[in-house]
């Protein structure tokens, strides 16, 4: 039993008939020869089983020029070669696509900010706090080549996790209510000590309850109002009985970051003391005691450095672990 023909068309470079038959239980299936389109005659009406040809430009073969058949000009290999140029837009669209998918991934993962990083990954990772051990946001041990003054390398060990809790103990009152726009939907906390057990630095994501638009508003009043170098907006260590970070308490702050992101709902933050239990009558921002000639005792003992580069770390952790997140929910 044979079908009409069916028609399957190019992308923009012409269209070619091939028999379409569906074999008979009585006889053998044979195909019925094919037939060459007329050069300058109109082109068939798409075919809509075919997504990708029922909206797409239509052009006759004459459009551009004939094209040279690849054996002498037969029927058949005129017919081949539309085949030919058919797959040949098909895996360029397939390459392009996962070239631009690709590249909007990646731009989350290297935290780039300027590109806006797909719903899946933004929603994945908010999702983080409950489906990612502890060991993967805020390992035993975190390296930091060249995190310390000078380009100095830092090895931090952790000495306390925090459970995961709300977020009505872990700021100073004013930035908790700087922070109620995003609502507080989980809090992670752990705190870490160096190699020396001289500095303890608490280092926290607070995962929000907003979305791309209001995370993107409240780190543009951050970074407009400066409130990240503010005083009265820090947040507050997390101190554990019987360790070094036993005395970390807020009259022990030294100095600390707070990084909003906008490509997922979390706020970053760590804040870092000395671990003798001195305290501090002038805390200084990360972003102040890192600088080259900073005089401040924060500054000068890399208490900067160690509020920024745990930070920055946990973060990456943070951002590295949504490509298997978005994996495990598509």
């Amino acid at each position: 039993m044979t079908e009409p023909a069916t028609t399957v068309r190019g992308s923009g470079v012409g269209a070619s008939t091939r028999p379409a038959t569906v074999p008979d239980s009585r006889t053998a299936w044979s195909p019925a020869a094919p037939t060459a389109p007329l050069l300058g005659s109109p082109p068939p009406a798409p075919d809509p089983s075919y997504s990708w040809s029922a909206g797409a430009p239509t052009w006759s073969l004459g459009t551009f020029g004939e094209p040279e058949p690849f054996d002498g000009g037969s029927a058949s290999g005129a017919m081949a070669w539309a085949r030919g140029r058919v797959v040949g837009a098909a895996v360029c669209v397939v390459l392009g696509l996962g070239l631009i998918g690709g590249a909007a991934v990646g731009s989350w993962l290297s935290g780039d900010g300027d590109a806006p990083a797909p719903a899946s990954a933004y929603e994945a990772a908010g999702g983080l706090w409950h489906s990612v051990p502890v060991d993967k946001l805020f390992p035993p041990t975190l390296d930091g080549k060249g995190a310390g003054p000078g380009g100095a390398d830092r090895t931090w060990t952790r000495i306390a996790v925090a459970p995961d809790s709300g977020c009505a103990d872990a700021f100073d009152p004013l930035l908790r209510k700087v922070l109620a726009p995003v609502g507080c939907r989980r809090l992670l906390r752990a705190t870490y000590t160096d190699a020396t057990q001289s500095y303890v630095t608490t280092v926290g994501l607070l995962f929000t309850k907003a979305d791309p638009a209001a995370m993107t508003s409240l780190a543009n009043r951050f970074r407009g109002e400066h409130l990240d170098r503010r005083t009265d907006l820090l947040p507050r260590p997390y101190a554990s009985k019987g360790t070094a970070a036993a005395k970390f308490g807020d009259a022990q702050r030294a100095s600390w970051t707070i990084d909003v992101l906008t490509d997922a709902p979390v706020v970053a933050f760590a804040v870092s003391g000395w671990a003798d239990g001195r305290s501090v009558d002038a805390p200084e921002p990360a972003a102040d005691a890192v600088r080259a000639g900073a005089t401040s005792a924060p500054a000068q003992a890399g208490l900067g450095n160690e509020a920024q580069g745990l930070a920055d770390r946990v973060e990456r952790r943070l951002r590295q672990r949504v490509g298997p997140a978005t994996e495990k929910t598509a």
